[in-house]
Protein backbone atom coordinates (compact mmCIF):
# COMPACT_ATOMS: atom_id res chain seq x y z
CA UNK A 1 0.00 0.00 0.00
CA UNK A 2 1.37 3.37 -0.84
CA UNK A 3 2.25 6.41 1.55
CA UNK A 4 -1.08 8.85 1.45
CA UNK A 5 0.92 11.42 0.70
CA UNK A 6 3.67 9.79 -2.12
CA UNK A 7 7.65 11.49 -0.63
CA UNK A 8 9.82 12.63 -3.42
CA UNK A 9 13.28 14.00 -3.33
CA UNK A 10 15.17 17.10 -4.19
CA UNK A 11 16.43 15.54 -6.83
CA UNK A 12 14.08 14.22 -8.90
CA UNK A 13 12.00 17.32 -8.72
CA UNK A 14 14.23 18.41 -11.77
CA UNK A 15 13.26 14.89 -13.95
CA UNK A 16 9.65 15.83 -13.04
CA UNK A 17 10.06 19.64 -13.96
CA UNK A 18 11.77 18.98 -17.18
CA UNK A 19 9.09 16.55 -18.42
CA UNK A 20 6.15 18.34 -17.61
CA UNK A 21 7.98 21.85 -18.86
CA UNK A 22 11.06 21.20 -20.79
CA UNK A 23 10.77 24.54 -22.62
CA UNK A 24 9.45 26.46 -20.88
CA UNK A 25 12.12 29.35 -19.15
CA UNK A 26 12.89 27.99 -15.15
CA UNK A 27 15.76 30.29 -13.99
CA UNK A 28 16.78 33.64 -14.92
CA UNK A 29 19.97 35.73 -13.43
CA UNK A 30 21.11 38.71 -14.97
CA UNK A 31 21.81 37.78 -19.00
CA UNK A 32 21.27 34.23 -18.52
CA UNK A 33 18.34 32.41 -19.12
CA UNK A 34 17.80 28.12 -18.89
CA UNK A 35 14.33 26.42 -19.59
CA UNK A 36 13.86 23.48 -17.41
CA UNK A 37 14.94 20.97 -19.42
CA UNK A 38 18.70 23.03 -19.56
CA UNK A 39 18.45 23.26 -15.50
CA UNK A 40 18.29 19.74 -15.46
CA UNK A 41 21.27 19.73 -18.50
CA UNK A 42 23.07 21.31 -15.94
CA UNK A 43 22.41 20.18 -12.78
CA UNK A 44 22.99 16.58 -14.26
CA UNK A 45 26.73 18.12 -15.72
CA UNK A 46 27.45 19.17 -11.64
CA UNK A 47 26.29 15.48 -10.24
CA UNK A 48 28.87 13.92 -12.43
CA UNK A 49 31.34 16.18 -11.70
CA UNK A 50 31.05 15.74 -7.75
CA UNK A 51 30.82 12.21 -8.80
CA UNK A 52 34.30 12.38 -10.44
CA UNK A 53 35.58 14.13 -7.94
CA UNK A 54 34.92 11.77 -5.19
CA UNK A 55 31.74 12.46 -3.90
CA UNK A 56 30.07 9.67 -2.03
CA UNK A 57 26.47 9.41 -0.50
CA UNK A 58 26.46 10.88 2.85
CA UNK A 59 29.18 12.81 2.50
CA UNK A 60 29.07 16.61 3.23
CA UNK A 61 29.53 19.33 0.96
CA UNK A 62 29.31 22.79 2.19
CA UNK A 63 28.42 25.44 -0.09
CA UNK A 64 29.50 28.88 0.20
CA UNK A 65 28.33 31.11 -2.94
CA UNK A 66 26.73 34.24 -3.04
CA UNK A 67 23.06 33.78 -5.47
CA UNK A 68 24.07 32.12 -8.93
CA UNK A 69 22.74 30.09 -11.23
CA UNK A 70 25.79 27.27 -10.18
CA UNK A 71 23.93 27.73 -6.62
CA UNK A 72 20.90 26.34 -8.06
CA UNK A 73 22.86 23.63 -10.24
CA UNK A 74 24.57 22.07 -7.11
CA UNK A 75 21.95 22.09 -4.81
CA UNK A 76 19.95 19.46 -6.83
CA UNK A 77 23.30 17.98 -7.87
CA UNK A 78 24.15 17.39 -4.70
CA UNK A 79 20.84 16.05 -3.84
CA UNK A 80 20.97 13.74 -7.28
CA UNK A 81 23.85 12.05 -5.93
CA UNK A 82 22.70 11.57 -2.29
CA UNK A 83 25.41 13.94 -1.13
CA UNK A 84 24.19 16.25 2.38
CA UNK A 85 24.51 19.87 1.32
CA UNK A 86 25.45 22.42 4.12
CA UNK A 87 24.73 26.11 2.81
CA UNK A 88 27.64 28.62 4.44
CA UNK A 89 25.91 32.42 5.18
CA UNK A 90 28.24 34.30 2.28
CA UNK A 91 28.62 36.79 5.50
CA UNK A 92 30.35 34.64 7.29
CA UNK A 93 33.88 35.02 7.70
CA UNK A 94 37.12 33.37 9.52
CA UNK A 95 36.01 31.83 12.54
CA UNK A 96 32.91 31.22 11.28
CA UNK A 97 34.08 29.16 8.56
CA UNK A 98 36.58 27.58 10.72
CA UNK A 99 33.74 26.69 13.16
CA UNK A 100 31.45 25.37 10.76
CA UNK A 101 33.82 23.35 8.42
CA UNK A 102 35.19 21.49 11.75
CA UNK A 103 31.69 21.19 13.45
CA UNK A 104 29.71 19.61 10.24
CA UNK A 105 32.59 17.52 9.24
CA UNK A 106 32.62 18.80 5.77
CA UNK A 107 34.20 16.91 3.56
CA UNK A 108 34.18 19.03 0.34
CA UNK A 109 34.01 23.01 0.32
CA UNK A 110 32.35 24.86 -3.07
CA UNK A 111 33.48 28.93 -2.98
CA UNK A 112 34.21 31.26 -5.32
CA UNK A 113 37.80 32.83 -5.46
CA UNK A 114 36.49 36.33 -5.24
CA UNK A 115 33.46 37.81 -5.40
CA UNK A 116 32.84 41.98 -5.38
CA UNK A 117 35.45 43.02 -2.94
CA UNK A 118 35.18 39.64 -0.60
CA UNK A 119 38.20 37.58 -1.23
CA UNK A 120 36.54 34.08 0.16
CA UNK A 121 39.61 31.85 -1.08
CA UNK A 122 41.89 34.39 0.91
CA UNK A 123 39.91 33.73 3.85
CA UNK A 124 39.54 29.44 2.74
CA UNK A 125 43.75 30.41 2.82
CA UNK A 126 43.30 31.60 6.57
CA UNK A 127 41.75 28.66 7.95
CA UNK A 128 42.85 25.58 5.77
CA UNK A 129 46.19 24.54 5.07
CA UNK A 130 45.96 23.80 1.42
CA UNK A 131 48.59 22.04 -0.68
CA UNK A 132 51.08 22.95 -2.00
CA UNK A 133 51.19 20.54 -4.45
CA UNK A 134 48.11 18.59 -5.86
CA UNK A 135 44.54 19.19 -4.47
CA UNK A 136 43.55 16.90 -1.78
CA UNK A 137 43.81 18.61 1.12
CA UNK A 138 45.50 17.28 5.18
CA UNK A 139 44.90 19.79 7.73
CA UNK A 140 44.54 17.91 11.05
CA UNK A 141 42.57 20.76 11.88
CA UNK A 142 39.59 19.54 9.86
CA UNK A 143 40.45 15.99 9.56
CA UNK A 144 37.50 15.10 7.24
CA UNK A 145 37.92 18.02 4.65
CA UNK A 146 39.26 16.37 1.09
CA UNK A 147 38.73 18.96 -1.26
CA UNK A 148 38.23 22.70 -2.07
CA UNK A 149 36.54 23.64 -5.62
CA UNK A 150 37.15 27.13 -6.55
CA UNK A 151 34.42 29.30 -8.57
CA UNK A 152 36.07 31.49 -10.40
CA UNK A 153 39.52 31.93 -12.72
CA UNK A 154 41.50 28.50 -12.91
CA UNK A 155 44.37 27.44 -11.22
CA UNK A 156 44.39 27.93 -8.09
CA UNK A 157 47.16 26.27 -6.27
CA UNK A 158 45.81 23.70 -4.09
CA UNK A 159 42.36 23.96 -4.99
CA UNK A 160 39.89 22.31 -8.00
CA UNK A 161 38.56 24.44 -10.53
CA UNK A 162 35.07 24.56 -10.96
CA UNK A 163 35.41 24.19 -14.28
CA UNK A 164 37.45 21.43 -14.23
CA UNK A 165 35.48 19.63 -11.82
CA UNK A 166 32.49 19.65 -14.83
CA UNK A 167 34.79 18.92 -17.45
CA UNK A 168 36.01 15.69 -15.85
CA UNK A 169 32.93 14.89 -14.58
CA UNK A 170 32.42 14.04 -18.76
CA UNK A 171 33.94 10.60 -18.13
CA UNK A 172 30.89 9.69 -15.69
CA UNK A 173 28.24 7.94 -17.98
CA UNK A 174 24.54 7.65 -17.38
CA UNK A 175 24.23 4.43 -15.81
CA UNK A 176 26.38 5.61 -12.88
CA UNK A 177 24.75 8.86 -12.46
CA UNK A 178 21.20 7.31 -12.57
CA UNK A 179 22.09 4.55 -10.07
CA UNK A 180 23.19 6.95 -7.42
CA UNK A 181 19.74 8.76 -8.30
CA UNK A 182 17.99 6.17 -7.85
CA UNK A 183 19.23 4.81 -4.41
CA UNK A 184 19.07 8.34 -2.82
CA UNK A 185 16.53 7.72 0.16
CA UNK A 186 13.82 10.49 1.25
CA UNK A 187 14.49 9.72 4.89
CA UNK A 188 18.09 10.41 4.83
CA UNK A 189 19.13 14.06 5.67
CA UNK A 190 19.43 15.95 2.59
CA UNK A 191 20.92 19.69 4.07
CA UNK A 192 22.30 20.71 7.38
CA UNK A 193 21.31 24.23 7.67
CA UNK A 194 23.63 26.34 10.31
CA UNK A 195 21.29 28.61 12.50
CA UNK A 196 21.92 30.09 16.12
CA UNK A 197 18.51 28.78 17.08
CA UNK A 198 17.55 29.85 20.68
CA UNK A 199 21.14 29.01 22.74
CA UNK A 200 24.29 28.35 22.59
CA UNK A 201 27.07 28.62 19.06
CA UNK A 202 25.58 27.67 16.26
CA UNK A 203 24.08 24.58 15.62
CA UNK A 204 23.51 22.56 12.66
CA UNK A 205 19.87 21.76 11.63
CA UNK A 206 19.23 18.63 9.41
CA UNK A 207 16.38 17.85 7.22
CA UNK A 208 15.55 15.35 4.79
CA UNK A 209 13.41 15.35 2.11
CA UNK A 210 10.24 15.36 3.60
CA UNK A 211 10.17 18.77 4.27
CA UNK A 212 9.02 18.98 0.44
CA UNK A 213 5.79 18.32 1.84
CA UNK A 214 5.22 21.61 3.53
CA UNK A 215 6.54 23.56 0.63
CA UNK A 216 4.33 22.01 -2.07
CA UNK A 217 1.42 22.43 0.67
CA UNK A 218 2.05 26.20 1.02
CA UNK A 219 2.59 26.95 -2.64
CA UNK A 220 -1.09 25.36 -3.32
CA UNK A 221 -2.23 27.96 -0.23
CA UNK A 222 -0.46 30.78 -2.17
CA UNK A 223 -2.37 29.67 -5.60
CA UNK A 224 1.54 29.11 -7.35
CA UNK A 225 1.54 27.48 -10.66
CA UNK A 226 3.44 27.53 -13.67
CA UNK A 227 2.09 30.75 -14.49
CA UNK A 228 3.75 32.54 -11.94
CA UNK A 229 7.37 34.19 -11.58
CA UNK A 230 9.11 34.32 -8.48
CA UNK A 231 11.53 37.08 -8.08
CA UNK A 232 13.81 35.83 -5.51
CA UNK A 233 16.23 38.32 -4.17
CA UNK A 234 16.73 36.38 -0.74
CA UNK A 235 19.95 34.42 -0.15
CA UNK A 236 20.11 30.73 -1.08
CA UNK A 237 22.02 29.84 1.88
CA UNK A 238 18.87 31.19 3.89
CA UNK A 239 15.87 28.68 3.92
CA UNK A 240 13.40 30.92 3.45
CA UNK A 241 15.43 31.44 0.06
CA UNK A 242 16.22 28.06 -0.35
CA UNK A 243 12.51 26.82 -0.06
CA UNK A 244 10.16 29.67 -1.20
CA UNK A 245 12.39 30.47 -4.10
CA UNK A 246 14.61 27.12 -5.12
CA UNK A 247 12.07 24.28 -4.33
CA UNK A 248 9.13 26.14 -4.85
CA UNK A 249 9.63 26.67 -8.51
CA UNK A 250 10.75 23.12 -8.79
CA UNK A 251 7.94 21.82 -7.49
CA UNK A 252 5.29 24.21 -9.28
CA UNK A 253 6.93 25.33 -12.39
CA UNK A 254 7.08 28.71 -11.44
CA UNK A 255 9.71 30.50 -13.37
CA UNK A 256 12.28 32.01 -10.66
CA UNK A 257 14.31 35.05 -11.11
CA UNK A 258 17.34 35.34 -8.96
CA UNK A 259 19.03 38.16 -7.85
CA UNK A 260 22.92 37.82 -6.85
CA UNK A 261 21.88 40.12 -3.64
CA UNK A 262 18.80 42.52 -2.63
CA UNK A 263 18.34 46.31 -4.15
CA UNK A 264 14.93 47.26 -3.81
CA UNK A 265 15.31 49.89 -6.75
CA UNK A 266 16.75 46.87 -8.89
CA UNK A 267 13.92 44.65 -7.54
CA UNK A 268 11.13 46.78 -8.06
CA UNK A 269 12.60 47.30 -11.71
CA UNK A 270 12.86 43.42 -12.33
CA UNK A 271 8.70 43.38 -11.25
CA UNK A 272 8.61 45.69 -14.16
CA UNK A 273 10.80 43.91 -16.52
CA UNK A 274 10.20 40.26 -15.70
CA UNK A 275 6.67 40.91 -15.01
CA UNK A 276 7.16 38.56 -11.46
CA UNK A 277 4.06 38.20 -9.78
CA UNK A 278 5.45 36.67 -6.66
CA UNK A 279 8.13 37.79 -4.34
CA UNK A 280 8.65 37.31 -0.02
CA UNK A 281 10.80 38.15 2.39
CA UNK A 282 11.50 39.98 5.93
CA UNK A 283 9.64 43.54 6.76
CA UNK A 284 12.86 44.86 6.22
CA UNK A 285 12.85 43.92 2.68
CA UNK A 286 8.89 45.48 2.43
CA UNK A 287 10.05 48.82 4.16
CA UNK A 288 12.91 49.29 1.60
CA UNK A 289 10.58 47.75 -1.52
CA UNK A 290 7.60 50.39 -0.24
CA UNK A 291 10.52 53.26 -0.45
CA UNK A 292 11.86 52.34 -3.16
CA UNK A 293 8.09 51.95 -5.28
CA UNK A 294 7.34 55.58 -4.20
CA UNK A 295 10.09 57.00 -5.90
CA UNK A 296 9.91 54.76 -9.30
CA UNK A 297 6.48 54.36 -9.75
CA UNK A 298 6.90 51.29 -12.05
CA UNK A 299 4.34 49.14 -13.26
CA UNK A 300 3.73 46.62 -10.28
CA UNK A 301 0.47 45.15 -11.89
CA UNK A 302 1.97 41.40 -12.15
CA UNK A 303 2.09 41.16 -8.24
CA UNK A 304 -0.09 38.82 -6.88
CA UNK A 305 1.32 37.49 -3.54
CA UNK A 306 4.33 37.16 -1.28
CA UNK A 307 5.00 35.78 2.23
CA UNK A 308 6.39 38.26 4.06
CA UNK A 309 7.12 37.85 8.43
CA UNK A 310 4.53 39.80 10.52
CA UNK A 311 3.12 39.92 13.44
CA UNK A 312 5.76 42.28 15.83
CA UNK A 313 4.60 45.39 16.93
CA UNK A 314 7.88 46.88 14.54
CA UNK A 315 5.99 45.15 11.14
CA UNK A 316 2.52 46.38 11.62
CA UNK A 317 2.67 49.95 10.19
CA UNK A 318 5.04 48.21 7.36
CA UNK A 319 2.89 45.76 6.02
CA UNK A 320 -0.34 48.55 5.97
CA UNK A 321 2.13 51.10 4.44
CA UNK A 322 3.14 48.27 1.99
CA UNK A 323 -0.68 47.07 1.03
CA UNK A 324 -0.84 50.61 -0.69
CA UNK A 325 2.30 51.28 -1.77
CA UNK A 326 3.12 47.58 -3.79
CA UNK A 327 -0.55 47.33 -4.95
CA UNK A 328 -1.47 45.02 -5.79
CA UNK A 329 0.56 42.46 -3.78
CA UNK A 330 -1.32 40.50 -1.23
CA UNK A 331 0.84 40.11 1.40
CA UNK A 332 0.09 36.81 3.44
CA UNK A 333 2.10 36.48 6.91
CA UNK A 334 4.20 33.21 7.68
CA UNK A 335 6.27 32.69 10.66
CA UNK A 336 9.16 29.72 11.04
CA UNK A 337 12.55 28.56 11.74
CA UNK A 338 14.99 26.33 10.57
CA UNK A 339 14.09 23.72 13.28
CA UNK A 340 10.78 23.14 11.75
CA UNK A 341 10.82 24.35 8.56
CA UNK A 342 9.54 28.03 6.85
CA UNK A 343 6.11 29.06 7.35
CA UNK A 344 5.14 26.57 9.58
CA UNK A 345 2.23 29.49 10.41
CA UNK A 346 0.77 31.32 7.17
CA UNK A 347 -1.79 33.24 6.53
CA UNK A 348 -4.47 33.17 3.64
CA UNK A 349 -4.85 35.03 0.22
CA UNK A 350 -8.45 36.38 1.49
CA UNK A 351 -7.13 37.27 5.26
CA UNK A 352 -8.02 41.24 5.88
CA UNK A 353 -5.60 43.43 5.92
CA UNK A 354 -5.52 43.35 10.08
CA UNK A 355 -4.41 39.91 10.06
CA UNK A 356 -1.97 40.11 7.48
CA UNK A 357 -0.15 43.13 9.11
CA UNK A 358 -0.99 41.64 13.15
CA UNK A 359 -0.91 38.12 12.87
CA UNK A 360 1.90 35.27 12.02
CA UNK A 361 -0.65 33.46 10.11
CA UNK A 362 -2.53 29.64 11.19
CA UNK A 363 -1.22 26.45 12.09
CA UNK A 364 0.01 24.69 8.51
CA UNK A 365 -1.88 20.87 7.85
CA UNK A 366 0.41 18.43 9.78
CA UNK A 367 1.29 21.16 12.91
CA UNK A 368 0.36 21.75 16.00
CA UNK A 369 1.10 25.17 18.13
CA UNK A 370 0.54 25.73 21.11
CA UNK A 371 1.19 28.94 23.89
CA UNK A 372 2.85 27.53 27.14
CA UNK A 373 4.16 29.36 30.42
CA UNK A 374 8.20 28.76 29.58
CA UNK A 375 8.27 28.18 33.70
CA UNK A 376 5.47 25.50 34.17
CA UNK A 377 4.71 24.09 30.11
CA UNK A 378 0.62 24.52 31.35
CA UNK A 379 -1.06 25.66 28.42
CA UNK A 380 -1.76 29.61 28.13
CA UNK A 381 -5.46 30.46 27.63
CA UNK A 382 -5.95 32.98 24.46
CA UNK A 383 -4.64 35.93 24.33
CA UNK A 384 -2.34 35.52 26.92
CA UNK A 385 1.32 35.36 25.83
CA UNK A 386 3.56 32.43 26.74
CA UNK A 387 6.49 30.53 24.65
CA UNK A 388 5.32 29.02 21.30
CA UNK A 389 5.94 25.26 20.95
CA UNK A 390 5.13 23.58 17.95
CA UNK A 391 5.01 19.68 16.72
CA UNK A 392 4.80 18.00 13.68
CA UNK A 393 5.77 15.76 11.09
CA UNK A 394 8.11 17.96 9.79
CA UNK A 395 10.31 19.34 12.24
CA UNK A 396 14.13 18.83 12.40
CA UNK A 397 15.75 16.11 12.30
CA UNK A 398 17.85 16.64 15.54
CA UNK A 399 21.22 19.02 15.40
CA UNK A 400 24.31 17.79 14.00
CA UNK A 401 26.33 16.03 16.38
CA UNK A 402 24.46 17.99 19.43
CA UNK A 403 22.35 15.42 20.91
CA UNK A 404 21.96 16.95 24.35
CA UNK A 405 20.91 20.21 22.33
CA UNK A 406 18.42 18.30 20.52
CA UNK A 407 16.86 16.48 23.51
CA UNK A 408 16.57 20.06 25.60
CA UNK A 409 14.57 21.79 22.79
CA UNK A 410 11.73 19.26 23.39
CA UNK A 411 9.26 18.54 26.40
CA UNK A 412 8.80 15.31 27.70
CA UNK A 413 5.52 15.23 24.90
CA UNK A 414 7.32 15.99 21.70
CA UNK A 415 6.67 19.35 21.53
CA UNK A 416 9.64 21.85 20.17
CA UNK A 417 10.32 24.51 22.59
CA UNK A 418 11.30 27.62 20.49
CA UNK A 419 12.35 30.19 22.86
CA UNK A 420 10.12 32.35 20.87
CA UNK A 421 6.69 34.42 22.88
CA UNK A 422 3.54 34.46 21.18
CA UNK A 423 0.38 34.02 21.74
CA UNK A 424 -3.32 32.61 20.00
CA UNK A 425 -5.92 34.86 19.05
CA UNK A 426 -9.82 33.95 19.58
CA UNK A 427 -9.90 33.14 15.54
CA UNK A 428 -6.82 30.45 16.18
CA UNK A 429 -4.35 32.49 14.26
CA UNK A 430 -0.90 32.95 15.92
CA UNK A 431 1.36 36.14 16.79
CA UNK A 432 4.84 36.02 17.55
CA UNK A 433 5.60 38.46 20.12
CA UNK A 434 9.57 38.51 20.42
CA UNK A 435 12.02 36.37 22.09
CA UNK A 436 12.24 35.03 25.39
CA UNK A 437 15.68 34.32 25.15
CA UNK A 438 18.34 36.56 24.69
CA UNK A 439 18.54 35.54 20.61
CA UNK A 440 18.99 39.23 18.15
CA UNK A 441 16.84 39.22 15.23
CA UNK A 442 19.39 41.51 12.81
CA UNK A 443 17.61 42.26 9.26
CA UNK A 444 16.08 38.15 9.53
CA UNK A 445 19.01 36.76 10.82
CA UNK A 446 19.62 35.52 14.07
CA UNK A 447 22.69 36.46 15.73
CA UNK A 448 23.68 34.39 19.15
CA UNK A 449 25.47 37.12 21.38
CA UNK A 450 27.27 34.67 23.71
CA UNK A 451 29.27 34.14 19.88
CA UNK A 452 30.12 37.80 19.66
CA UNK A 453 30.80 38.15 23.66
CA UNK A 454 33.35 34.77 23.09
CA UNK A 455 35.07 36.77 20.46
CA UNK A 456 35.32 40.27 21.94
CA UNK A 457 36.88 38.24 25.13
CA UNK A 458 39.98 37.50 23.10
CA UNK A 459 40.55 40.98 22.43
CA UNK A 460 43.48 42.71 25.16
CA UNK A 461 41.96 44.65 27.48
CA UNK A 462 38.62 43.58 27.71
CA UNK A 463 37.60 41.76 31.07
CA UNK A 464 34.19 41.31 30.66
CA UNK A 465 31.32 42.04 27.86
CA UNK A 466 27.77 42.07 27.01
CA UNK A 467 25.85 41.93 23.46
CA UNK A 468 22.54 43.05 24.04
CA UNK A 469 19.84 44.25 21.21
CA UNK A 470 18.90 47.42 20.33
CA UNK A 471 15.98 48.91 18.54
CA UNK A 472 16.61 49.49 14.56
CA UNK A 473 14.37 51.21 12.62
CA UNK A 474 15.59 49.06 9.46
CA UNK A 475 17.28 46.15 10.52
CA UNK A 476 14.66 45.24 13.67
CA UNK A 477 17.43 45.33 16.07
CA UNK A 478 21.10 45.53 15.58
CA UNK A 479 23.96 44.52 18.50
CA UNK A 480 24.90 46.94 21.31
CA UNK A 481 28.21 45.74 23.64
CA UNK A 482 28.79 46.56 27.02
CA UNK A 483 32.44 46.21 27.75
CA UNK A 484 34.25 46.39 31.21
CA UNK A 485 37.80 47.42 30.67
CA UNK A 486 40.85 45.82 32.59
CA UNK A 487 42.12 47.98 34.74
CA UNK A 488 44.50 50.40 33.04
CA UNK A 489 42.99 49.97 29.72
CA UNK A 490 42.53 52.68 27.37
CA UNK A 491 40.44 50.42 24.37
CA UNK A 492 38.31 52.69 22.43
CA UNK A 493 34.96 51.69 20.26
CA UNK A 494 36.63 51.89 17.13
CA UNK A 495 39.34 48.73 18.49
CA UNK A 496 36.12 47.03 19.84
CA UNK A 497 34.11 47.06 16.29
CA UNK A 498 37.79 46.29 14.28
CA UNK A 499 38.58 43.46 16.43
CA UNK A 500 35.48 41.80 14.91
CA UNK A 501 35.68 42.78 10.88
CA UNK A 502 36.62 40.27 8.98
CA UNK A 503 36.45 37.03 11.61
CA UNK A 504 32.70 37.28 11.89
CA UNK A 505 29.67 38.12 9.63
CA UNK A 506 29.22 42.10 8.99
CA UNK A 507 25.78 41.75 10.50
CA UNK A 508 27.02 40.27 13.97
CA UNK A 509 29.08 43.15 14.56
CA UNK A 510 28.24 45.39 17.51
CA UNK A 511 26.79 48.72 15.32
CA UNK A 512 27.15 50.70 19.34
CA UNK A 513 30.11 49.66 22.24
CA UNK A 514 29.30 51.08 25.81
CA UNK A 515 31.87 51.71 28.24
CA UNK A 516 30.99 50.28 32.01
CA UNK A 517 33.10 49.95 35.16
CA UNK A 518 31.04 46.86 36.05
CA UNK A 519 28.32 44.55 34.59
CA UNK A 520 25.01 44.49 36.71
CA UNK A 521 24.84 40.60 38.04
CA UNK A 522 22.23 38.69 39.56
CA UNK A 523 22.90 37.07 43.10
CA UNK A 524 23.51 33.88 41.41
CA UNK A 525 26.15 35.93 39.52
CA UNK A 526 24.41 36.04 35.96
CA UNK A 527 24.73 39.38 33.88
CA UNK A 528 21.11 41.31 33.88
CA UNK A 529 20.74 42.08 30.07
CA UNK A 530 17.25 43.06 30.92
CA UNK A 531 19.04 46.50 32.69
CA UNK A 532 21.71 46.65 29.78
CA UNK A 533 18.34 47.03 26.93
CA UNK A 534 17.38 49.37 28.76
CA UNK A 535 20.10 51.56 29.85
CA UNK A 536 21.19 51.22 25.32
CA UNK A 537 17.43 53.20 24.98
CA UNK A 538 18.33 55.41 27.22
CA UNK A 539 22.04 56.25 26.67
CA UNK A 540 21.39 56.04 22.50
CA UNK A 541 18.43 57.76 22.19
CA UNK A 542 15.16 57.13 19.81
CA UNK A 543 16.95 59.44 16.96
CA UNK A 544 20.12 56.62 16.75
CA UNK A 545 17.66 54.05 16.56
CA UNK A 546 15.72 55.72 13.49
CA UNK A 547 19.38 56.60 11.96
CA UNK A 548 21.97 53.65 12.71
Amino acid sequence: MSEWYAKKTFGALVDIMAERFGTREALVFEDQRYTFAEVRERVDEVARGLIELGVKPGDHVALWLLNCPEWIFTMFALARVGAVQVPVNTRFRTHDLAYLLKQSDTRYLITHDVSGPVDYLAMVREVVALPAHGEVVHDENFPELKRVVILGEPGHAGCVGFEAMLAAGAEVDGETLTARVETVDPDHPVFIMYTSGTTGFPKGVMHNHVMLRLVEERAFRLGITENDTILNYLPLFHLFSYSEGALTSMLTGARQVLTATFDAEACIRLVEQERCSVMHGFDTHLKDLSEAQQRLGADLSSLRCGLFAAGMQSSVGIVRRAAEALAPLVTVTGYGMSEMGAATLVGALDDDLERRAETSGYPAPGYEFRIVDPATGLEQPDGEAGEIAVRGYGLMMGYYKKPTETADSYDADGWFRTGDTGLRRADGYIRFLGRYKDMLKVGGENVDPMEIEALLLELDGVQQVAVVGYPDARLNEVAVAYVQRRPGSTLSEKAVIEHCRGKVATFKIPRHVLFVEALPMTASGKIRKVELRDDAKQQLGADAAAHS
